[in-house]
């Protein structure tokens, strides 16, 4: 696997450039390369980022390319695709995205490429599957941004309700980056305390848990509905996510990992925490779930095997 600090971006979009942006204002990558079906978009954002190169975080050379750059990446970032309307669930896009991630991923295989591959494209667990399927690359070096996002919603208003310092909640969203996504609560944290004592020793309605996971689930669209697309907070966690490999910071985070028993369930990717570094997931976290969260992520994941059995397999 290669270990050059090198990004190939796959997918200029609101996505994808908010991560290059975020590169500048952090550093901790030599390289970005854009690829984008439109070729001047590509070449454009690349101009764009450049002239800010002077003001950045450490040293970076950014540049617009061709999946020949893919050869010695160490991460490929794909957030091609089409977008979430209004009126559609992550789920409805499945048919149509496949075939581009198909497409994609054929490219970037072709190249020679032997890095990670990282995937924030929607439905996000179902996307993951397919380059799975299509690179042949190894389970753990392909990964999807999961519910890593949806984490640090829920981190960000936990915080707010408790006036605690979002690092120091310590909760994870599980389950699909969607509708059946799920809070296991017995598994929360403040710090080292369990969330749930906290609540009851400050005398807190636990029924506000499930008003702030609502918020949580219905952010995307609820953004969405207001400016069409959402992007920074991805943007951000993207970056998080592409450090903590080159790095190799060993750091547990909630992506959509595969799934080999776990939380027995097997092959598909979905939401879990695992621990992250320079080659890949090390491993899935394994929490133990109440019969009710355990429920909860059996349905989801029952969900997301039979689009990926039903639609996704018959297209490939």
């Amino acid at each position: 696997m290669n270990e050059k600090r090198k990004v190939v971006l796959v997918g200029t979009g609101f996505v994808g450039m908010s991560m290059a942006y975020s590169f500048l204002n952090t550093g901790g990558i030599d390289e970005l390369v854009l690829i984008d079906v439109n070729e001047e978009k590509a070449i454009g954002e690349a101009m764009d980022l450049q002239h800010g190169l002077p003001y950045a975080q450490g040293k970076l050379s950014i540049k617009a390319g061709g999946y020949e750059e893919c050869k010695d990446a160490g991460i490929v970032v794909i957030t091609a695709g089409v977008t979430q309307t209004p009126q559609e669930t992550r789920l409805d896009l499945t048919a149509r995205n496949t075939k581009i991630m198909q497409s994609v991923t054929e490219q970037i295989m072709a190249s020679g490429f032997d890095g990670i591959i990282v995937i924030a494209s929607n439905p996000v667990d179902c996307m993951t599957y397919v380059v799975q399927k299509v690179s042949g690359l190894p389970k753990e070096r392909v990964i999807g941004s999961g519910t890593l996002l949806d984490s640090a919603r829920l981190r960000y208003l936990m915080g707010e309700y408790l006036n605690v310092s979002s690092n120091n909640i310590h909760a994870y969203i599980m389950g699909e980056h969607g509708d059946s996504s799920f809070v296991p609560w017995t598994n929360a944290y403040v710090g080292c305390k369990p969330l749930l004592d906290v609540l009851d020793e400050q005398g807190k309605d636990l029924s506000q848990l499930h008003d702030i996971y609502t918020q949580v689930q219905q952010a995307g669209y609820e953004i969405v509905k207001r400016k069409k697309s959402t992007y920074y907070g991805i943007g951000l966690s993207l970056n998080r996510l592409v450090q903590a490999i080159f790095n190799d910071e060993n750091v547990i985070l909630t992506v959509s990992a595969y799934q080999s028993g776990e939380y027995g369930q097997r092959g598909l990717y979905i939401g879990v925490p695992a621990i992250i570094n320079r080659h890949g997931v090390r491993e899935v976290v394994k929490l133990k779930l109440n019969e009710v969260d355990q429920a909860k992520f059996d349905h989801s994941a029952r969900m997301l095997s039979s689009i990926n059995h039903e639609t996704i397999d018959p297209l490939l």
